[in-house]
């Protein structure tokens, strides 16, 4: 018996002897692991299959319906299985299945449809809720971030180019660099779900000829069959034409707006991990939180690390539709089945845990002032340079002449921070150089930083007045929620 099985009270228990997706069993909220559920995949199968009847009209009763209804959740899952390794067919599986609890019905259930009724137009139900979960976590992040960058827009911190000390910016502008990807990530999201179609009844090549059958060569009962169908189903519009399957092209566009979010995520955590070895900002660290088993003073930024590594995943599962679209031939083959139960569920959980995370990353970022002037003022003085020269200049002197005599002070001072490992003691020398005695009383106000932020603070406060709130406005009675990491 394991440690673990003998923590569980000695009993050996299957959920122990096989693999689990430790996106649903470590990471995914209770929302999203049942959006993609076999409880809720199979239970809308059945609302579908209630919906054709209700529209197909026909000779089908109302006892039928209401039989269907009345065990519309009661699955047997144990039959259904038993069902499918008779059949190797899990529509016609859960046909039986339902066929059983549903005697009456039974001959009407799946009529004039195939498994593609079912099936593609659950995906397309779940890809939709799916979005639905998932735009509301963004707003929150975006909200969160703006707050952020609102309280920090004055803040002067150095900019990096290359990973090399560069101009001024501030903490909140560095911030609105963030935002302005989410932005995007949010428009793309939202189009991507607004897009989404109905694949609708459509028979077994998309040609409808099943239907036209039952209804005796009436094509506007056909027409209005799938109207009826798709209003049931919560869908504006159904695609007017499809193959067996809807294009697998959609599948592209989703996954594709869920990718850019991750490479999104992963931009700003790596960043957020960069200014935490900086120790200018760090992600929240809980009161009894160890950041390493064997150095017990570290706080390492793991939710960072965590959003970055599910990133690349999520960024990763882009490849299968693109793949998968390209191999789909004619009207229709399989070899889209197995790769697209979990490319389509394994994006959206992971893109879920990744906003989850980020949500408390960015709840509880710390930020050290004092941390963040220390740097400034060790590579200031390089980049005040140019302002003690035109200061120069206005006094009186010569651009070029101030100029050398800047550059030799600049690489002596550089020689001493590289070579011996010293402070940047530049303004030290410029202020013992006679040369620069005429603006001597002007150096604290040429040193000052936030003289060299330039409009950041004004930038920040625009930006979020026009860009960020109004995209926020469609979920403020959801920006109230609170996010509890598992681990």
């Amino acid at each position: 018996m394991t440690h673990l099985e003998h923590r569980a009270g000695g009993q050996q228990s299957d959920e122990f002897m096989k693999y689990r997706s430790p996106l649903v069993s470590r990471y995914a909220s209770k929302e999203m692991a049942y959006n993609f559920s076999d409880r809720k995949k199979f239970t809308t199968w059945r609302k579908l299959w209630i919906c054709l009847a209700k529209a197909l009209g026909l000779p089908i009763t109302d006892a039928q319906i209401q039989e269907m209804e009345s065990h519309a959740e009661d699955i047997d899952f144990v039959m259904a299985a038993e069902e499918e390794r008779k059949l190797r067919h899990d529509v016609m599986a859960h046909v039986h299945t339902f066929a059983h609890c549903c005697p009456t019905a039974a001959p009407i259930i799946h009529l004039g449809a195939t498994s593609c009724y079912v099936g593609d137009n659950t995906d397309l139900i779940m890809l939709r809720d799916g979005f639905d979960i998932l735009l509301p976590k963004l707003a929150r992040v975006i909200d969160r971030l703006a707050n952020f960058a609102e309280k920090y827009a004055d803040l002067p911190t150095l900019g990096f180019t290359h990973y090399q000390p560069a101009q001024l910016t501030t903490v909140g502008k560095r911030a609105c660099l963030w935002l302005q990807d989410f932005i995007m990530d949010m428009r793309n999201l939202q189009r991507a779900r607004d897009d989404l179609r109905f694949r609708g009844v459509k028979g077994t090549t998309g040609t409808q000829a099943s239907f036209l059958q039952l209804f005796q060569g009436d094509h506007d009962k056909v027409e209005e069959l799938d109207r009826m169908v798709t209003e049931m189903a919560g869908f504006k519009k159904a695609y007017l034409v499809t193959g067996q399957t809807y294009s697998r092209k959609v599948d592209i566009d989703c996954l594709s707006s869920l990718a850019s979010l991750g490479a999104t995520v992963h931009k700003i955590c790596t960043d957020i991990r960069l200014l935490a070895n900086l120790k200018e900002i760090e992600e929240p660290f809980e009161k009894e939180q160890i950041g390493s088993s064997a150095m017990p003073y570290k706080r390492n930024p793991m939710r960072a690390e965590r959003c970055c590594s599910l990133a690349r995943h999520l960024v990763a599962l882009m490849a299968d539709p693109l793949q998968t679209a390209s191999v789909q031939w004619l009207e229709r083959t399989l070899d889209d089945s197995a790769n697209r139960r979990i490319s389509l569920p394994e994006s959206f959980l992971t893109a879920d845990i990744i906003l989850s995370t980020l949500q408390n990353i960015t709840e509880g970022l710390v930020v050290y002032p004092k941390v963040i002037e220390r740097h400034i003022r060790h590579e200031l003085p390089f980049m005040a340079t140019e302002n003690i020269i035109m200061a120069m200049v206005k006094a009186g002197g010569n651009r070029q002449d101030c100029h050398e005599k800047i550059r030799v002070l600049s690489q002596e001072a550089a020689a001493v921070v590289k070579q011996e490992g010293g402070d940047n003691d530049l303004l030290a020398r410029v202020q013992r150089d006679p040369y620069f005695a005429p603006i001597l009383g002007q150096l604290d106000a040429l040193l000052d930083p936030k003289t060299f932020i330039g409009r950041a603070p004004q930038q920040v406060a625009r930006f979020l007045s026009e860009e960020v709130r109004p995209v926020l406005e469609p979920y403020k009675a959801k920006m109230d929620v609170k996010i509890e990491l598992e681990l």
